[in-house]
């Protein structure tokens, strides 16, 4: 079965002119293509152009040039529909201090325009886990109710794809817990949903799919599978009976990342390399290996390699 395409991203491009020097290129050249229920990570470092992604979408940020196809609509020619098929979860709590969740609710819905008759406040209430605040003071909730409540907000008008912009900055982890398993409910229930987010681990466990933005350029977009492939550096440490002198060029690909009097840790690439050879290369004065651990890549590696260049 063909999943159709949600979210299609064409030679997107947004240019900030500043009257003095020369202009930022915010987003250069983005191409994206999000599928239907898929979970979409956008990692990248700050003011690698995440921010000014969503909020286009949103609607809030002109588009210098490009396409943005959302559910269909074209964002230049059905601004309205395009705005109707994303809710957007915002890194800032904006709630009305003195109006209930349920309250709260409501007059988004009613801001969408939906008829009280096709309201669903209740329904959002309960996936959020909000259902016994309903009726309580937005100022009176926690912060991980608040999250929550903006997760809702964004749920009003029912979207097929839901952005949730940082959602656990600063969030304890608890919390984050919480979050995520809010967003796995909603992504069982067929919405699409792509997040921004600073914790790479949390991208992931969470997403199916990973973008890496950097300085306005995709510079990997990727299955998240695929991406921790890619990279080919492998760590392993030894423990050892006696120090040993060891120089980074005595086999190619092999990096000392720290040598300890009887343990020493080193990277090496696993498709240059054997292992025998390392641990022949080791054992080169009868040094005994007493123990050894090895660590697969993780998407920091990844990530971190794919900034860097």
């Amino acid at each position: 079965m063909n999943k159709k395409n949600v979210l299609s991203v064409k030679n997107l491009n947004k240019i900030y002119s500043k009257k003095s020097g020369k202009p930022i290129h915010a987003i250069n050249n983005l191409n994206l293509d999000v599928q239907e229920g898929e979970i979409i990570g956008l990692l990248g470092p700050n003011g690698a152009g995440k921010t000014t992604f969503i909020n286009i979408l949103a609607g809030t940020v002109i588009k210098t040039s490009g396409s943005v196809n959302v559910w269909g609509f074209d964002l230049d020619k059905n601004s309205r529909q395009v705005r109707a098929s994303i809710g957007i979860v915002p890194q800032e709590i904006n709630l009305d201090p003195f109006f209930t969740p349920k309250k709260q609710l409501e007059l988004h819905a009613g801001l969408y325009g939906i008829k009280k008759k096709n309201r669903v406040t209740d329904a959002i209430l309960k996936i959020v886990s909000l259902e016994d605040h309903a009726n309580s003071y937005a100022r009176s909730l926690s912060g991980g109710m608040k999250r929550r409540l903006l997760i809702a907000k964004a749920l009003v008008h029912q979207p097929p794809i839901i952005i949730l912009d940082e959602p656990t900055a600063g969030v304890d982890v608890e919390l984050r817990k919480n979050l995520w398993e809010n967003v796995k409910l909603l992504h069982k229930q067929g919405v699409t949903v792509i997040l921004t987010t600073h914790y790479l681990e949390e991208a992931e466990a969470m997403c199916n799919k990973i973008g890496i933005l950097n300085k306005g350029n995709l510079v990997a977009f990727d299955s998240t599978k695929n991406l921790l492939n890619k990279i080919q550096t492998k760590k392993v440490t030894f423990k050892i009976d006696k120090p040993i002198k060891l120089e980074n060029n005595e086999l190619d690909s092999i990096k000392i990342l720290s040598l300890k009097e009887k343990e020493i840790t080193l990277s090496y690439e696993k498709n240059k390399i054997k292992m025998e050879e390392i641990i022949e290369l080791i054992q080169k004065d009868n040094t005994k290996i007493l123990d050894v651990s090895t660590v697969d890549v993780d998407l920091e590696d990844v990530f971190l390699r794919l900034t860097k260049n």
